[in-house]
């Protein structure tokens, strides 16, 4: 019996490390052809072997992208006037802070608004609150493609077009952050919310004393899937953007690619690494919280 416990463990266990090596194959291959130069992309068939000129396809790529102005990093003699042509090519400096400014932005601020959407729609009666929060969800069954064009003359009529209340403005409202905040405050006892009103809360002083405390988990968790929502967004920033000053990173790595000649995989695989690397950070700091936030949700 023991024996065979054993066994099933190990054989879960080699599932695992199967699933996930299925899972993270396509960004081991991208870490790999960015380490080789350009004709080693090109071999057929592909393998899994670093290339030798990882360091220098690293340094052309952070230069060409202008990456590297941000931080002052010693790759060889050449480094400093390989970041400058680099930079001057498509500023990948600028484009990392403009997303990171859209990512926090939106973020912080659709964590705000559900949590005072839900606050309203689950502590106040008032009359059509289950209509309104119907109609909340209603705006997701909406395709992208629809609500570009009506958003895109809203932010022209207003003036927007080209500015950072462009790319963060039609993204303040979520759905998804509403009802999870939503389910949450239901499972909040109601000798809690008495026993506030008892000692003389105000609504306000509940919500902030109270509530949001508890939420913290929650709160963790949506920040986390709203950054990289938002760092991942593309087809908006593209429309609503004309400078190259207010674009994104998702739009740097487009902009690596060329369209006259042979693209420099390895350059834009390392590319892609890059940007890849604030997302990560995020995911690191917010691990546990994002996990506790779900068994939380899944426990209840």
């Amino acid at each position: 019996m023991a024996n065979r416990k054993k066994l099933k463990r190990i054989l879960l266990h080699i599932t695992i490390w199967i699933s996930i090596l299925i899972i993270c194959l396509p960004l081991i291959y991208a870490v790999i052809i960015s380490t080789r130069d350009l004709q080693g992309t090109f071999v057929s068939p592909p393998n899994l072997k670093f290339g030798s000129d990882a360091i220098e396809t690293y340094k052309k790529a952070w230069t060409t992208v202008n990456m590297g102005r941000l931080l002052i990093i010693k790759f060889g003699s050449d480094a400093i006037e390989t970041y400058k042509k680099a930079w001057t090519t498509v500023n990948m400096g600028r484009l990392l802070i403009n997303s990171g400014i859209v990512a926090i932005t939106t973020s912080v601020v659709k964590i705000i608004l559900a949590i005072m959407a839900a606050f309203a729609i689950v502590f106040f009666d008032f009359r059509g609150k289950y209509v309104a929060f119907a109609a909340v969800f209603l705006t997701q069954l909406l395709p992208v493609p629809v609500k570009i064009v009506p958003t895109f003359e809203l932010m022209k009529a207003f003036n927007w077009v080209d500015s950072y209340y462009a790319l963060t403005f039609p993204y303040f409202a979520t759905a998804t952050g509403t009802f999870l905040f939503r389910q949450f405050f239901l499972t909040v006892p109601n000798d809690l919310v008495d026993a506030a009103r008892i000692d003389g809360c105000s609504p306000m002083t509940f919500l902030r004393k109270v509530l949001i405390p508890l939420s913290w988990n929650n709160i963790g968790a949506l920040f986390l899937v709203e950054f990289v929502y938002m760092w991942n967004r593309y087809l908006w920033p593209l429309i609503i953007t004309n400078s190259e000053e207010m674009r994104v990173a998702q739009i740097g790595i487009k902009m690596l690619m060329t369209t006259g000649s042979i693209n420099q995989w390895n350059i834009i695989m390392a590319g892609a690494i890059i940007t890849l690397i604030p997302p990560l950070i995020v995911l690191l700091i917010l691990q546990k919280t994002f996990i506790e936030g779900f068994v939380m949700r899944t426990g209840k």
